[in-house]
């Protein structure tokens, strides 16, 4: 916007943020759902910055720490720091040229980038996307809000209703757009959705229209705002030199009636990284798993090998048990059936390592199959769950519940204190992990591995009592992931 003389664009600026903060309360509910789908997303404590953040109601109800905002108008940057001094608000365009200089010369970096409703009044959209790598490290996330382009006729009637803030004229992105300026800016993008049907408070109508309508095909479509998360990928050449250095690695093996296999598994788990911690949970055996445990141990004192008996009952609970018990920068699972080669672990370690995922799944269903591993009815279950899952999480899942699972023990620890969200519901051990990836926005990678057929015991599954827990999982999932209230 062009302007006569300084004192033109100060009253503009400064009538701006009086109406700016008018609207933001008259419309509440538009701006709370953004927050609280952001609050989903974002574990409090983080360090988060807002380019855009107006007063910082948002960034506040974040609880970061630290929290920073950049807006360019100081009457909006006045009002945040009389209200929320905890928070630290920078002065800049982000399209100026060194807008983030202050940052950069503190070698600052950030968990979460937010840029919400904002790219619809950028000039260069990909040059402000290009500067959020001088405040990103490996694991940064970004979060981008916009306006659908099919709600355009009806905001303009809300503005000339005076129903809403009259802005000037916005760029109108597709998604596809959004994510291809993501990826030319070093940002892979990880999950993409919607949000609102109806942006207006009515009781129970905009409830059930916005939590549960909103999130279908094709309907989700029709929303008000879409959100993209991507993560910062910095340059091959920069991953391979943040990555020389090797990881300590713990490979968690829970173990019941398996006293054939330990041996074995002793022997083919490969070195990963500069240290491999190996712990058994040992869950009650009939025959003599744990006795065959201890005999190893006595017998092989270069190894570094652990053992627990489990408390509870199901192979969650011992996951729960080992990992806590862990001391490895990287945590695995290894089922102790032997129907994934213990071989296979070195190809989760290499991903997880340089960067290709930060949750790591096995897939059984890519590759042809042994004749007994898994059954015809459970392998169709396996895919009918897959698309179910990959629906819910808005992320592809082939499948649910291969026991090789690989992340970093600090993502661990973000879903353990996220877990009062969810609960100890999960009687496998996967889905409190899946759903935890989710919710923290972990890019989750799958790698297909060749599953064979038991050759020691009985398998532990039965397929119609877990399948009838599969499905419970699926609604818990639509209403703690899918159907969240926003």
């Amino acid at each position: 916007m062009e302007f006569k003389n300084d004192i033109e664009k100060e009253a503009y600026l400064k009538d701006y943020a009086e109406k700016k903060i008018y609207w933001r309360k008259r419309n509440w509910y538009y701006h709370e759902s953004i927050t609280n789908q952001l609050k989903f997303f974002i574990p409090e404590k983080s360090s988060v910055i807002e380019i855009g953040c107006g007063a910082g109601d948002t960034l506040y109800e974040l609880k970061p720490n630290p929290g920073v905002g950049i807006d360019k108008n100081k009457y909006l940057l006045e009002k945040g720091k009389e209200k929320f001094p905890e928070l630290i608000f920078h002065y800049s365009d982000i399209e100026d040229t060194n807008p983030l200089e202050e940052l950069i010369s503190k070698n600052q970096k950030f968990d979460y980038i937010i840029i919400s409703d904002l790219i619809g009044t950028i000039e260069d959209i990909q040059c402000v996307f290009e500067k959020m790598k001088y405040i990103s490290h490996r694991r940064t996330k970004i979060f981008v809000t916009y306006y659908n382009y099919f709600w355009n006729p009806i905001l303009k009637l809300g503005e000339f209703l005076n129903l809403k803030l009259n802005e000037r004229e916005k760029n109108w992105l597709y998604i596809d757009e959004i994510k291809n300026l993501l990826t030319l800016s070093d940002f892979q993008v990880i999950k993409s959705g919607s949000l609102m049907l109806f942006p207006k408070r009515i009781p129970l109508i905009s409830y059930f229209l916005n939590r549960y309508i909103a999130r279908l095909p094709l309907i989700k479509r029709l929303c008000v705002t879409g959100f993209v998360v991507a993560n910062y990928k910095p340059s091959e050449i920069k991953i391979v030199r943040e990555c020389n250095e090797d990881f300590t690695t713990t490979v968690l093996v829970p173990c019941r009636n398996e006293e054939g296999h330990i041996e074995g598994i002793l022997k083919r788990i490969p070195k990963l990284g500069k240290h491999t911690e190996i712990i058994f949970v040992e869950g009650n055996s009939s025959d003599n798993t744990f006795a065959k445990i201890e005999e190893l141990i006595k017998n092989n004192p270069e190894i570094d090998i652990k053992l627990f008996k489990q408390s509870g009952e199901g192979k969650g609970d011992a996951v729960r048990k080992g990992f806590y018990n862990a001391t490895g920068d990287i945590l695995m699972i290894l089922d102790a059936d032997m129907t994934v080669a213990p071989e296979e672990l070195i190809k989760f370690y290499n991903a997880l390592k340089d960067g290709k995922g930060e949750f790591i799944n096995g897939t059984r269903l890519v590759y042809q199959m042994d004749d007994k591993a898994m059954r015809p009815l459970n392998k169709l279950g396996n895919i009918f769950f897959s698309k179910m899952f990959s629906w819910l999480l808005d992320q592809r899942i082939t499948d649910t519940l291969c026991g090789t699972k690989v992340l970093f023990k600090e993502d661990y620890t973000k879903i353990i204190n996220n877990r009062n969200y969810f609960g100890e519901f999960d009687p496998f051990g996967d889905f409190d992990l899946l759903f935890g990836a989710s919710k923290l926005c972990l890019k989750i990678i799958e790698i297909p591995i060749r599953y064979g057929d038991r050759k020691y015991g009985k398998t532990n599954i039965n397929r119609f009592r877990d399948g009838f827990l599969l499905l419970r999982m699926c609604f818990f999932a639509m209403r703690k992931i899918k159907f969240i209230r926003t």
